[in-house]
């Protein structure tokens, strides 16, 4: 099952079903079985506590993944909605692409990808665009 939650802010995510069946497309690509997926769309406030509670880091990000299970993937995924924003306008893409690509940027860390080095962020911004290009053929823009 994959749930869609939002916390303190004003925000609401479209097209529910279509994202659900695109993030349950690539979970079978990756061969991996899902048990539940929870997205939760928040503040960069709200973030830099979880980062700071949990993580011990004392800075912004868009995106925070916590594992409960990778197979079958059990996961909380965190998504600061103002740092997505931010990212859209810095790397000149739709703000809605750019939700999508740290949605699936998530998934893809629960199917085993990381990105650490710079081959390993070539290969996770190659999925991404693979599985974005899935998503925006099915005309959710």
């Amino acid at each position: 099952m994959i749930y869609f939650h939002i916390e303190g802010v004003g925000f609401i995510i479209d097209h529910q079903e279509k994202l659900t069946d695109w993030l349950n497309t690539v979970i079978v690509k990756e061969g991996k079985e899902l048990e539940e997926l929870n997205y939760i769309f928040c503040s960069d406030d709200y973030l830099l506590k979880i980062n700071q509670d949990y993580l011990d880091h004392d800075y912004y990000t868009d995106i925070i993944t916590f594992p409960y299970s990778y197979q079958p993937i059990k996961s909380d995924i965190y998504i600061s909605v103002d740092r997505v924003k931010e990212n859209a306008i810095k790397h000149q893409v739709p703000y809605i692409v750019e939700l999508y690509r740290v949605m699936v940027h998530g998934l893809l860390h629960m199917a085993g990808y990381d990105d650490h080095s710079d081959e390993e962020v070539k290969e996770m911004r190659h999925k991404e665009d693979d599985y974005l290009s899935i998503l925006l053929y099915k005309d959710l823009k």
